[in-house]
């Protein structure tokens, strides 16, 4: 069984920034692909950043594209999501996910096999 604890969550003003974090409890960490999804109120979990097992590709949510950066460390078995110019509409729960290895870039979350409990970000107008 695999463990992601998600971190870093919070309330803050439209334009400013943080950074979550997800940790995890898998042994080779590089062996697994890695995501964040989020889900607002009343709305489906949906896909925000992923990057490949070996942090060699990444993709991005056309929503966050240019404001969220998705990172990893293998050697800390941690990955990471900072969030720029924040907006109201990012205001979700967002998730951390991995599945195991693949050269794709997998969007759906059905492709995702572990997750996180999810943190709360909440950003004013």
């Amino acid at each position: 069984q695999v463990h992601l604890m998600e971190s870093g969550g919070g309330l803050v003003q439209a334009g400013n920034s943080l950074t979550l974090s997800c940790t995890t409890s898998v042994r080779t960490y590089s062996a697994y692909n890695m995501a964040w999804f989020r889900q607002a109120p009343g709305k489906e979990r949906e896909f925000v950043a992923t990057t490949r097992w070996d942090g060699g590709r990444v993709l991005y949510a056309d929503s966050v594209k240019g404001r969220f950066t998705i990172s990893r460390d293998n050697d800390k078995i941690a990955a990471s999501l900072q969030m720029d110019s924040l907006r109201p509409e990012d205001t979700a729960v967002y998730y951390c996910a991995v599945r195991h290895a693949t050269t794709k870039l997998p969007t759906s979350a059905d492709e995702y096999d572990y997750w996180g409990q999810g943190t709360q970000v909440t950003v004013s107008s």
